[in-house]
């Protein structure tokens, strides 16, 4: 081997060990940047030589160093907690998936990066306004099978009219039996006792509704459900209108033993009309199935009291705020007290994830190498889980990074005085002919 090829492969070596020090520079430099994947360089020899003129086997003299490739190291990176809805991590293999433009491109890029936020149109998006991908879901929560945008201000809480209202009361045995009749327009005169709630149309409007009880024998109690007339087609606003009245009746234990058998139409002002509205008393003893008689409104010599009154439903409502599960899907609290899911995160997965090419804002793009995305639920598939609420740390180890650094660093001088003693040794050569 010539000493023109030492030059050579000392340079080789100066080359290779200058690369390496730019990718260890690459990672130490975003050692703080969030879902960031460490890189190192891959070295191989340079085709060797054969010796002529040697007596049994040629022996090889090697031509220096290559940079093979720089091999992507996507081992996991710690989780760090934020607290923060819509920061997200990946617990195992895949990538969250944003579409956008990224260097002047338009396209379908992957990142580890889960720093997530919405934008003014109501999108998930990361922290460069590319959209996240995922599934959207019905309005009754059901999910979608066809991955897109993740528009999460467009979900809403329909209003739900109410079918039924219960009930838990003691009225008191003790009362004495009203003498006068019940009268709507003076109903706190000729009652015993009254509670009240607020029930919902078709249209999500409330309409407040008194319940008057009025005790009509040593067994029996009348209910009379009012509401104000200027919520109802037809009505007065001002004016108490009667929408169901029926008895309940007890027995000498004080429980309740018969359903009423009501009367009376709820028609909401430009609603559903009429609307079938039902008050649950309780288990009645002669019901079908016998009940207890005790779950509901009792008839003890107790003072009179309202335990809980409820109903089921509710108003129009709009999104306060969301929380993510470990499969990826979005569930939305709304205005109106209620909550469902409003969407899903999509994870891909590859063959080859490590054959993926970066591009800048911490965003991968697949090549013929890596194999094309396949997206679908966390959590499955070999998909990691989503850890809500945390970001995913960069995965590089900065002590194993410096180390790297100083047997680079070292190698590259080693190299450089490869070149410099070939160097003095051609000079000697010149030498010769003085």
């Amino acid at each position: 081997m010539s000493l023109i090829s030492s030059l050579s492969t000392g340079q080789t070596g100066l080359d290779a060990n200058s690369n390496d020090l730019s990718v260890i520079g690459d990672n130490i430099a975003n050692s703080n940047t969030v879902g960031f994947k460490a890189s190192r360089a891959v070295f191989a020899d340079a085709m060797a030589q054969e010796m002529i003129g040697s007596a049994g086997a040629s022996p090889q003299t090697g031509l220096g160093v290559g940079t093979q490739t720089v091999q992507k190291l996507l081992t996991q990176g710690a989780l760090s907690n934020t607290g923060l809805a819509t920061d997200v991590a990946l617990d195992g293999n895949g990538m969250f998936v944003v579409k956008g433009a990224a260097n002047g491109r338009d396209g379908e890029y992957y990142t580890r990066n889960g720093q997530f936020t919405v934008d003014k149109s109501g999108y998930l998006v990361n922290q460069e306004g590319l959209r996240v991908q995922g599934y959207s879901a019905s309005a009754a929560g059901v999910i979608q099978g066809v991955p897109g945008d993740l528009q999460l201000n467009s979900a809403s809480s329909v209003p739900s009219p109410t079918a039924t209202v219960t009930l838990k009361a003691n009225l008191n045995s003790s009362d004495p039996i009203s003498a006068a009749a019940f009268d709507p327009t003076n109903p706190a005169a000729t009652s015993n006792f009254s509670t009240s709630t607020t029930v919902y149309d078709s249209l999500g409007a409330g309409h407040q509704v008194d319940i008057y009880f009025v005790k009509t024998s040593a067994t029996q109690w009348a209910y009379h459900a009012l509401t104000d007339g200027g919520g109802l087609t037809g009505g007065t606003a001002g004016t108490a209108t009667e929408i169901q009245t029926g008895t309940l009746t007890f027995d000498a234990q004080g429980n309740y033993t018969t359903a009423p058998t009501p009367t009376g139409t709820f028609n909401p002002l430009n609603a559903t009309n009429p609307q079938a509205l039902t008050f649950n008393f309780g288990d009645p003893t002669g019901g079908t199935p016998a009940g207890t008689g005790k779950l509901g409104v009792t008839s003890y010599a107790l003072k009179s009291n309202t335990t809980s009154v409820s109903q089921d439903g509710y108003a129009s409502g709009t999104l306060n705020s969301i929380t993510i599960d470990r499969d990826g899907k979005i569930t939305g609290a709304f205005s109106n007290g209620q909550s469902r899911v409003i969407g899903e995160v999509g994870v891909a997965q590859f063959s080859a994830p490590d054959q993926l090419s970066r591009v800048s804002g911490n965003l991968f793009a697949t090549t013929a190498g890596s194999g094309q995305a396949t997206i679908g639920a966390a959590n499955t598939g070999g998909r990691g889980a989503i850890v809500a609420g945390a970001l995913e740390n960069s995965n590089v180890n900065l002590s194993d990074e410096l180390v790297r650094m100083i047997a680079a660093q070292r190698n590259y001088q080693a190299n450089a005085k490869t070149v410099t003693t070939a160097d003095s040794l051609l000079g000697e050569l010149m030498n010769l002919k003085r």
